[in-house]
């Protein structure tokens, strides 16, 4: 099947297999952060924005991705390393293998969701997994990032 697609703000076409999975085509195209954990759709370190929605690509077909616009970590290089650093500061950086996942939910969420309470973020990280942390660190990274993220686009609308 013939596929069409943009990554990081770049086309991409060509003939793939029915049964190609999203992650394999992204990692074709040399896009390398995205990672294999699980790949049974546990772990979240796969995700990568489609459309703005955070999706599991280790589960989803290219052929979903068809004609759509997908983000990786790196096409969004200066804001990941921003958001590392909320991680860190919050002491939630450790082994960092759920990092990938966890700062591409971060970013989809800022840009999809308004002033989320706790239970909002909670659900909308409900696919990645941490072994390292009990989500503390995480959960005060993502609340510190948010209100950063609120407060330069309260600025920028000044």
């Amino acid at each position: 099947m013939e596929i069409n697609m943009w990554i990081n703000g770049k086309e991409f076409h060509g003939e793939v297999a029915p049964d190609t999975l999203l992650i394999d085509f992204v990692r074709s195209k040399g896009n390398f952060s995205v990672k294999r954990g699980c790949e049974t759709s546990n772990c979240g370190l796969c995700t990568v924005p489609l459309e703005g929605k955070p999706v599991l690509s280790c589960s989803t077909l290219v052929a979903r991705a068809d004609g759509k616009h997908v983000i990786t970590l790196e096409g969004i290089q200066k804001e990941a390393v921003q958001i590392g650093g909320f991680i860190a500061d919050e002491g939630a950086e450790q082994c960092g293998f759920c990092s990938p996942g966890l700062i591409m939910n971060m970013y989809a969420m800022k840009n999809e969701l308004n002033s989320p309470n706790d239970e909002e973020i909670r659900n909308y990280l409900s696919g990645n997994l941490c072994r390292c942390t009990g989500y503390m660190g995480h959960m005060r990274a993502i609340r510190s990032y948010l209100e950063s993220a609120e407060e330069v686009n309260h600025e920028d609308r000044k």
